[in-house]
């Protein structure tokens, strides 16, 4: 009699083989994931700590401390960032038509102006010679009898009866106004540890340095002609010279002082370039200290 067969215990073959590929698949994905990664710290490490694309940062124009530089306002300003709101600035006034020049390296060699004027006001008489930048373009003459004209106004520092002003070509003189280009202010107030940048004028020793952008261009800040401004960076720079020191605005719509800063804003005043006005009444305003 033939014995059925027991049914065998054994599991059926399996094929070892199944799962490799899967395994594969994901070693490979592994191996992909460690090399994305290490491409990443690459780049965060190349870019300075950010894995995002370098937007270079913006440089701040450097518009100074104001009207002029001092000591005390040696330190740079901290870098404007470039998404930071701006405020519009005000229509700059168009040269004229004697200034034309935009040049901001000179020769760092100057003439000096040979036309000469009268002893104007009262008091200490300050005799001045007049120097522009070869290079700049600028009539030197023309430059000193515009600044002749600035000092001798009667609502300049001359209104005050205590000082006179007068132009000299040669001899003894108290102090210069040198008209010169950016570079060349740089360097001569930066030598005295004042930081221009290029943008505004500095009272250094015996000279008031005008620089060649505010003489040709103005400041947004101030709506007047050319002229005007032009008034304001004489009467401001020989102001400190003759012993003032920095105002601001005396209250809303009122004139700005002659010694405010006013390229820095005017704090609701007006622009203004004359210490007086024409009834002898000083425009002042509070200190700063």
């Amino acid at each position: 009699m033939r014995h059925a067969k027991k049914p065998s215990t054994r599991r059926p073959a399996t094929h070892r083989t199944s799962r490799a590929p899967a395994r594969r698949v994901r070693l490979l994905g592994l191996v992909a994931l460690a090399a994305v990664t290490a491409l990443t710290l690459l780049m965060v490490y190349e870019n300075g700590g950010t894995a995002s694309s370098a937007t270079g940062t913006g440089t701040g124009t450097g518009t100074g401390t104001g009207t002029d530089a001092h000591r005390r306002d040696a330190t740079p300003r901290p870098q404007s960032s470039p998404s930071a709101p701006q405020s519009p600035p005000e229509s700059t006034p168009p040269p004229s038509a004697s200034a034309t020049s935009s040049s901001t390296r000179g020769t760092n060699t100057f003439s000096t102006a040979t036309a000469s004027g009268k002893a104007v006001g009262k008091g200490t008489v300050r005799r001045y010679k007049v120097q522009v930048e070869h290079g700049t373009g600028l009539s030197v003459n023309g430059a000193a009898k515009e600044i002749d004209g600035i000092l001798a106004d009667p609502r300049g520092w001359t209104a005050d009866g205590r000082n006179g002003f007068q132009l000299v070509s040669s001899g003894p003189y108290d102090f210069e106004v040198k008209i010169a280009t950016p570079d060349t202010v740089d360097r001569i107030c930066g030598a005295a540890g004042l930081h221009t940048r290029g943008e505004v004028n500095c009272d250094v020793g015996d000279q008031v340095i005008v620089n060649l952008k505010r003489w040709n261009t103005g400041s947004p800040q101030f709506s007047g002609p050319l002229h005007e401004y032009r008034a304001l960076i004489i009467n401001h720079e020989v102001g400190h010279r003759i012993g003032h020191g920095h105002e601001t605005c005396p209250g809303p719509g009122r004139l700005a002082p002659a010694m405010m800063q006013q390229i820095d804003g005017l704090r609701g005043c007006r622009a203004n370039a004359w210490p007086y006005d024409r009834h002898g009444t000083y425009l002042g305003g509070p200190s700063v200290a």
